[in-house]
């Protein structure tokens, strides 16, 4: 589906990788509603839209909370017209802390946020999309959705699901007007673990780690082309494409391969 003169939803679009799809999506002359749990990042986002301010509004919508969704599906078609994509960017990952040690209120909050969210925006929105002539769900999932990474376990089980979902969904699409992908970012320079209140291990990051990170911006290029291109399924970073690989030739050896790499950690 090309973007240009469609509409879409952004979630997570006030910062990081969702921001930069935002402002991609408008320079490509698509109508962005870009979602976000924060206002004032979400004004920012705005403030950079710069002369394409007006193909962008902004809604404060908490995505965990599934009256909250459903009240804001009912109302974004009134917004700029039938929307014609969803992009379920928005997610957290938990602290780098073992499960045994993990709080089900950490658990809970991510599961809600990287599972549910994504759940009910991609069913509130679903009889909407296939009202369309043509139209795209992408839903992010994670390097973490098809490799196991240790500390991270309940945010890999929720990007698993994600990615599950988002797989059977296509399946169950296949005949129709509405196309389906999945995303498996690797490690992306943004501000997720800020945003998941985790500022001790992002500032732990070296600048040469940061430096081979992949950028939000060319994320976000890459997701979008996935997008006009229909592809089942999205690759981002080097990492994520090895790592792939890696996992499909001998998950337990890929498996032993990130652990050790996560023990610094």
């Amino acid at each position: 589906m090309k973007v240009s003169g469609k509409i879409i939803v952004v979630t997570g679009g006030g910062s990081g990788m969702g921001r930069e799809l935002v402002l991609d999506l408008l320079s490509k002359g698509a109508k962005v509603i870009a979602v976000d749990i924060k206002e004032k990042s979400l004004k920012v986002t705005a403030e950079l839209a710069g002369c394409k301010r007006d193909a962008l509004r902004t809604e404060v919508v908490n995505i965990a909370d599934k009256d909250a969704v459903f009240d804001f599906v009912s109302i974004a078609p009134s917004i700029f017209g039938a929307v014609d994509g969803i992009i379920n960017n928005a997610g957290i990952i938990q602290p780098f802390i073992k499960f045994k040690d993990l709080p089900y209120e950490d658990i809970e909050r991510v599961l809600n946020i990287n599972l549910w969210g994504t759940l009910y925006m991609t069913k509130a929105f679903l009889p909407h999309l296939l009202s369309r002539p043509e139209a795209h769900i992408i839903n992010i999932s994670s390097m973490g959705g098809f490799l196991p990474v240790p500390g991270q376990t309940i945010y890999g089980a929720s990007k698993a699901a994600v990615k599950l979902l988002t797989e059977g969904l296509n399946c169950e699409l296949k005949n129709s007007n509405v196309n389906v992908t999945v995303v498996f970012p690797g490690a992306i320079h943004t501000q997720i673990m800020e945003n998941s209140g985790l500022e001790n291990q992002a500032r732990a990051l070296s600048k040469s780690e940061l430096a081979r990170l992949t950028t939000p911006q060319k994320a976000a290029g890459i997701i979008i082309d996935g997008m006009e291109n229909n592809k089942y399924r999205v690759l981002i970073g080097r990492d994520s494409k090895f790592l792939d690989l890696f996992y499909r030739w001998s998950p337990k050896s890929a498996a032993t391969f990130i652990t050790k790499k996560m023990k610094r950690v």
